[in-house]
């Protein structure tokens, strides 16, 4: 008798075509990096030129591994990304512990700082409309954190509706988000061409652009390091088509497109957003913003100033904003508020849209709760998984407000900044080794089809890995604390992994590519 063919139903299905799967690399990483990690940049490399060498580096390390990256998703077009590579090249230990930082940390992390950014930004909009007073007494320190969790959730719900859903939003809003930034870099050439002579408000200036190179006496390796760290954040998540490599259309060939059409366009893009910032704010001002502190916080809920005078007070610590009102005076506030909380709703809805996807394939290979690896009968969607990933973000965003507000996080240092260097500790190990999987599977599977095969293998694989090695030798160093306590929380990952998974550990070199 005829075994009966897999109902449709339990697939996944393929709906994202070239511009749809370009849409999510890019707006997926246009997010919070662009508008917070230019002051963390100016911190540590307070010189335009090292500014652009270490944004240049950064997209330059992405193109890199683009170009491995493309090879070995084309050769595992499947549902879940790195726990797949990993798991095919190193074995189930490495890829649990993908997906263990991956959910614990890494996305959850990111999905509850986005959703935090773009809240205050939506309050920045609304006070600069109706007013600060107004503001806060309708969007006080809960309600914003109710908010957050509640545009968690409602972007969960869309892309449980269906992958389509989840793709046609982020295709609008990396359109708008895209535009918005082209808006930025050409601010200031349209201000300085309309300037009127005796007008107040600020035109470019090259000399902002100075001291452009720092004397060998005030060149710092390690703060040059710790910058590039930074604008990693800026560029994470160039990965994120692989997890939904199953329902990608023609994967061999818009995978590899969109990677390269993704990343080129972000390098550019930033390039551009930080010559524009440069050009309007000098470095040693950008060096000194910051969040406010709690107390801080607590004064300005309230205030009951004119909404352009709580501006100056409550949202200057964000270069972006504080680049667009020198442009534009207090109007410029709103303009720049609106930009940023565009562009994390779309690096949210990208989030939402891949993350899932490992946690389905770990349900499905019995590396997760089974029932995270089910598809919804309807919607063909990972419905358990996409909602897992969202209570979780939702409980950080309320747990991570409560502890601010008993006092028991250090209000002395930024909590954006130590939750993103903490991510990128174990997203750099582990998606290193996905870039490097390359190596396993041209030596193991050597006459596999590989419609697309990385240019200059293997150098510029090579290439790839010195960059992160110098990053995770320099948190050592520097944030000794954070990397310390990444290796702990991995370590305890690989207990897990031996005390409850290891017994069923299938033995082999793993499966060959389909």
């Amino acid at each position: 008798m005829k075994a009966a063919e897999p109902s449709p139903q339990h697939h996944l299905i393929r709906a994202l075509g070239p511009v749809m799967a370009t849409a999510v690399v890019i707006g997926t990483v246009i997010g919070s990096g662009i508008f917070q990690k230019p002051q963390r940049v100016a911190e540590n490399v307070p010189f335009f030129g090292l500014v652009a060498l270490v944004w240049i580096l950064g997209g330059l390390l992405a193109l890199l591994g683009s170009l491995a990256y493309a090879e070995v998703a084309v050769l595992y077009p499947r549902a879940g990304g790195n726990y797949v590579f990993l798991r095919e090249g190193y074995g189930r230990l490495a890829g649990f512990l993908w997906g263990w930082v991956e959910f614990w940390i890494i996305r959850s992390a990111s999905l509850a700082a986005l959703a935090t950014l773009f809240t205050k930004s939506f309050h920045a909009v609304f006070c600069e409309v109706f007013g600060s007073a107004v503001g806060n007494n309708l969007l006080g320190y809960w309600p914003q954190k109710l908010v957050t969790v509640a545009v968690i959730l409602g972007l969960a719900l869309v892309n449980i509706r269906g992958v389509r859903w989840g793709g046609v939003l982020q295709l609008f809003i990396t359109t708008i988000k895209v535009g918005s930034l082209l808006g930025l870099i050409v601010l200031p050439f349209i201000i300085g061409a309309l300037a009127l002579p005796g007008s107040s408000v600020a035109e470019p200036r090259t000399e902002h652009l100075a001291p452009w190179w720092p004397s060998w006496s005030d060149f710092h390796i390690s703060s040059f390091i710790s910058a590039l760290l930074a604008v990693l954040w800026a560029y994470h998540g160039w990965m994120n088509i692989a997890p939904v490599a199953e329902e990608v259309k023609n994967p061999q060939r818009n995978i590899p497109l969109a990677l390269l059409t993704g990343v080129g366009t972000l390098i550019l893009l930033y390039l551009g957003t930080n010559l524009s910032y440069s050009l309007v704010l000098t470095q040693g001002e950008m060096k000194t913003m910051r969040d406010p502190t709690p107390d801080e916080t607590a004064r300005l809920a309230g205030l009951q100033e004119t909404p352009s005078e709580y501006a100056a007070v409550a949202q200057d610590r964000t270069v972006a904003i504080a680049y667009c009102r020198r442009l534009l005076g207090s109007a410029g506030v709103g303009l720049a508020a609106a930009a940023i909380m565009c562009s994390v709703f779309g690096a949210l809805n990208g989030n939402l849209l891949v993350a899932p996807r490992q946690l389905y394939a770990m349900g499905q290979d019995g590396m997760a709760p089974h029932v995270l690896g089910k598809i919804h009968a309807t919607y063909r969607t990972p419905a358990w998984a996409i909602s897992v990933f969202a209570v979780w973000a939702s409980i950080l965003v309320l747990g991570a407000a409560a502890l601010t507000r008993l006092k028991l996080l250090p209000e002395d240092k930024d909590h954006f900044d130590i939750l993103t260097d903490f991510a990128m500790f174990g997203a750099v190990i582990f998606e290193t080794l996905a870039v490097t999987s390359i190596f396993v599977f041209r030596r193991r599977y050597p006459e596999a089809p590989r419609p697309y095969r990385c240019l200059g293998y293997p150098v510029v694989p090579a290439l790839y890995v010195i960059l992160p090695a110098l990053i995770l030798g320099n948190m050592f160093v520097k944030q000794r604390m954070e990397a310390l306590i990444g290796v702990g929380f991995i370590a305890l990952g690989a207990i897990v992994y031996y005390i409850v998974f290891a017994a069923g550990e299938r033995r082999g070199a793993g499966s060959p590519p389909a």
